[in-house]
């Protein structure tokens, strides 16, 4: 079974679950690794494994940092809106 290939360009998030997906998604194309994330966004290895397997309970800040470390940025809208 082939996975789902996630354009990182435009990405509608409506679950912790859809923002791991595209973490990793970048983290993929990027060919960076799990610890590469972390040690660039300041953050441990394991708080980005659980940010991408979409662990509920994590910390915002930390998700910030990552996302800034990835080149991406958080843009909140209200929904229908493109």
């Amino acid at each position: 079974m082939e996975k789902e290939k996630i354009q990182t360009s435009s990405v509608r998030v409506r679950s912790v679950e859809d923002l791991g997906r595209t973490i990793r998604a970048r983290r993929k194309e990027n060919s960076l690794t799990q610890q590469n994330v972390a040690d660039f966004s300041g953050v441990g290895k394991v708080f980005v494994v659980h940010l991408e397997k979409g662990k509920p309970s994590i910390q915002l800040g930390k998700v910030l940092e990552v996302l800034t470390g990835l080149g991406l940025e958080l843009v909140v809208q209200p929904r229908g809106e493109k």
